[in-house]
């Protein structure tokens, strides 16, 4: 085997989002991608699942460059997690390059453009053992490329998210010619978009898209409220003309609508008639018949900003009677069911809603006759499906038979696989894997959730938890204070105060069940409680909430001291309050004061090497001390 030309799936395959991929020429890699994926409702609390940042960390030194094929999530999002570690040269078109440094800014407000490299179809890269080309595709953001690693053993091509549209604006079309160009070379394996393989009909154009809008705008009679992707600029621009072309003026929500819109604007891929945008405080002043709102959401999700506007929980809209809310995307399988719940909110809030994808098929990506139309332009030896679930992977696989392609040179991966090139039998084989693990982002956190977390979130969202508390003197073997016990998200407690009373016995029965031990144990006594207390709660409840079992020991010495001073003080206090035949007798601290006072020198200072006296400490008492965990 030839450890000249490598094929790596580092992500996006089996998945929809965070394409990632890799071709390792000798000692050289070139990248494909840094995208992200938002997550499903099973991955609690996370933000953004980004690719294995353990492949930078094993292979980093080797990259010689981050390829982009276009500025959405999906294959952007993971770089400014990646920058932040490894100074790594991005190389993509001047609107992807922009749109790449505004989610690199937003996490990193301080890293420097240096490593943003802008390229255009027409570009050609000379590295060491390969050179690196690019090619318009058609897809929903302008100057959108696919990439060609032309290597010893030939061309490996990735499209990115592709589909073919001749009506298309020349800033979106697929350059045919480029693409017959790139078959006479002999394209040695085809990484190719697999996302909308399953439609077995024509995309509608986007002229036809343009004129649906332009129509429903015209037959709206109030306020349109419009849920597009702040990225899909193509969108963007239907809405735009479409407001433009019925006398309505525009307000962008958004967390990063404005800065992508006034990015495309500044670099000519938006047409903006002037005075059509407006800002928040214009909204009183405009009548709502002449009013377009175009709501993006946050991270490129605007279902959830729909939903806060029907409930009126949105800082700056309220759906109400009358609005019509079109949705302007096509939604994904994962998301289908949070388009109907949102649509049921708006009805209730009294307005009506229209799907742009029940009326017309429209999507970025390509149909199985786009893909096959890919396959005959370039003649693979190899395809690689990528970017799709696994079923879309295995339908290219099944349109590419069609083709007349031998099932053996179809290759169905998964995340982490490797791809070797074997010159001897002209084969594509296996090779040892690759990181291709899902990286969880939780806040500032990178890869710091891993599965457990994960499970204890679902769990404690499930049954809540259930928190013991208790003191012991392990030396003496006996329980020092009664267990407490209190629980969050599993039962209301003054309504089961025979539970709490139980569950307190069962923290006494395992404790004392350790004390007969020879050997004591903390790991053991904290996991003897826990599972005694999981068992009995479910019994009880049926439910299995998260125990987390909070053992102390006293310290001896220290408490018997405590104790010692507290009955000392009690005693002085008692004969303080009986006079004395010779006077009164000061006790307790006033006695300790007075002595204090005699015995130091007039110029209130103390005795050589005598330290002043130091202000009274306070914090957690001395006679305990937490133990393990």
């Amino acid at each position: 085997m030839s450890d000249q030309l490598k094929i790596m799936i580092l992500s996006g395959v089996r998945e929809q989002g965070k394409d990632m991929f890799a071709v390792q020429v000798k000692d050289e890699i070139f990248v494909l991608d840094a995208g992200l994926k938002y997550p499903d409702s099973s991955l609690f609390g996370i933000d953004v699942v980004i690719p294995d940042m353990e492949f930078f960390k094993q292979y980093g030194d080797q990259v010689a460059g981050i390829f982009l094929t276009h500025g959405h999530a999906d294959s952007i999002g993971a770089l400014p997690y990646i920058l932040r570690n490894w100074d790594i040269p991005v190389f993509g078109s001047k609107l992807t390059i922009e749109l790449a440094k505004i989610d690199v800014q937003r996490e990193n407000k301080r890293r420097n453009n240096d490593l943003f490299n802008v390229i255009d179809a027409d570009t050609e890269i000379d590295f060491r053992n390969a050179s690196v080309s690019f090619f318009h595709t058609t897809h929903s953001v302008p100057d959108s490329l696919g990439v060609v690693v032309h290597t010893p053993m030939g061309e490996v091509v990735y499209t990115g998210d592709f589909k073919f549209d001749p009506s298309a604006r020349p800033d979106y079309r697929t350059d045919m010619g480029r693409l017959a160009e790139i078959q006479e070379g002999g394209v040695l394996a085809l990484l190719s978009d697999s996302s909308n393989a399953e439609a077995n009909f024509p995309n509608a154009s986007e002229n036809e898209v343009g004129t649906y809008i332009t129509n429903v705008f015209r037959n709206a009679s109030g306020r349109i409220i419009v849920a597009a992707k702040a990225s899909n600029l193509n969108r963007v621009q239907q809405v735009i003309s479409a407001a433009a072309a019925t006398g309505r003026r525009v307000l962008l929500t958004g967390r990063d609508v404005a800065k992508i819109v006034h990015t495309a604007m500044k670099l000519g891929y938006l047409e903006v008639p002037d005075g059509l945008l407006m800002k928040v405080k214009e909204l009183k002043d405009v009548p709502e018949e002449k009013t377009v709102i175009l709501e993006t959401g946050r991270m490129g999700e605007p279902l959830h900003s729909l939903q806060k506007m029907a409930n009126n929980r949105h800082r700056m809209i309220k759906i109400h009677s009358g609005d019509l809310v079109f949705i302007a995307t096509t939604p994904s399988h994962a998301v289908e069911t949070t388009v109907a719940v949102t649509s049921d909110m708006v009805y209730r809030a009294g307005g009506t809603v229209i799907e742009l994808g029940r009326n017309m098929h429209t999507s970025g990506h390509a149909t199985g006759r786009d893909i096959q139309t890919m396959i005959d332009l370039l003649k693979p030896k190899f395809l690689i499906p990528v970017i799709g679930d696994y079923r879309l992977l295995e339908k290219v696989k099944d349109l590419a038979e069609e083709t007349g392609m031998p099932a053996d040179n179809v290759f169905i991966t998964q995340n982490g696989d490797c791809l070797a090139y074997d010159e001897k039998r002209d084969r594509l084989v296996r090779d040892a894997a690759v990181p291709g693990e899902d990286t969880m982002i939780d806040g500032s956190g990178v890869g710091d959730v891993g599965n457990i977390v994960l499970r204890d979130r679902e769990v404690l969202s499930d049954d809540g938890i259930f928190i013991a508390v208790v003191t012991i003197d392990r030396k003496k073997k006996k329980i020092i204070a009664e267990p407490q016990v209190t629980s969050r998200g599993f039962v209301y407690i003054k309504a089961n105060h025979k539970l709490m009373e139980d569950s307190i016995q069962v923290i006494k029965d395992a404790i004392q069940a350790n004390f007969e031990h020879k050997k004591f144990d903390w790991s053991e006594l904290k996991q003897d409680i826990r599972n005694n207390l999981e068992k009995f709660l479910y019994k009880q409840t049926n439910r299995h909430p998260v125990v987390l079992p909070v053992v102390m020991e006293v310290n001896q010495n220290r408490h018997r001291a405590m104790q010692k001073r507290t009955e000392d003080q009690e005693k002085g206090e008692e004969a303080g309050k009986t006079p004395s035949k010779k006077g009164t007798k000061k006790t307790g601290k006033a006695a300790k004061k007075h002595a204090q006072n005699k015995k130091a020198p007039k110029n209130g200072k103390g005795k050589p090497g005598q330290k002043p006296r130091s202000a009274k400490k306070t914090g957690k008492p001395q006679g305990q001390k937490a133990g393990k965990e």
